[in-house]
């Protein structure tokens, strides 16, 4: 859990991208957001969930550097939503969690 909490700290992108992020987490709600991105089914764990997110994010990230017309500002933004969602869920959840 450590590790996918680092790469969300690792994880720079352009302000603007992170600010609208921040401001759409306020209201993330993870069974509406996380089917339209993950696909219908079974919720994933968190920890899986902001794995299968990351590859997506880094997948849109590659398109808007290279300037690919098939880019979706949008998707982006609803992507980094989630992430920054589901890490605030992970992150309290650790909170919250007796030390071992």
């Amino acid at each position: 859990m450590q590790d996918i909490l680092s790469m969300l700290n690792a994880l720079h992108r352009p302000r603007l991208l992170i600010r609208a992020a921040r401001i759409g987490a306020e209201d993330y709600r993870r069974a509406a957001h996380l089917p339209r991105l993950l696909g219908y089914g079974q919720l994933p764990r968190h920890g899986n969930a902001l794995m299968r997110l990351m590859e997506i994010e880094g997948e849109l990230n590659a398109l808007r550097l290279g300037e690919d017309s098939s880019y979706s500002l949008l998707r982006h933004i609803d992507v980094l939503i989630a992430i920054v969602g589901e890490g605030r869920i992970l992150r309290a959840a650790q909170v919250d969690a007796p030390a071992a």
